[in-house]
């Protein structure tokens, strides 16, 4: 298992962008900063991707984990402390 984190800047337009580059580099979970989405969602990032993400505000902050499709079924718990805090159970 690959483990990795980036800030990302904003992830939008970038969801196809990153999950290509996990695949290059054989990365399973992936923690993302500053993210800039509001809202507390899921989303499939195509490729077998998919991110979990909180964010209170659209223009700052923001967290997320993109997880590998096979770890995706393992996740138990999700909790979104903040939109700077976020944990995952598998």
């Amino acid at each position: 298992m690959r483990v990795g984190t980036l800030n990302v800047g904003t992830m939008t337009g970038k969801a196809r962008e990153l999950a290509d580059m996990m695949q290059r580099r054989k990365v399973d979970i992936l923690c993302v900063q500053e993210t800039r989405w509001k809202g507390s969602k899921a989303r499939s990032l195509g490729a077998g991707f998919k991110l979990l993400y909180h964010g209170v505000d659209g223009k700052r902050n923001g967290v997320g984990v993109i997880l590998n499709e096979e770890f995706v079924r393992n996740v138990l718990e999700v909790k979104r402390v903040s939109d700077r805090v976020m944990s995952l159970k598998l």
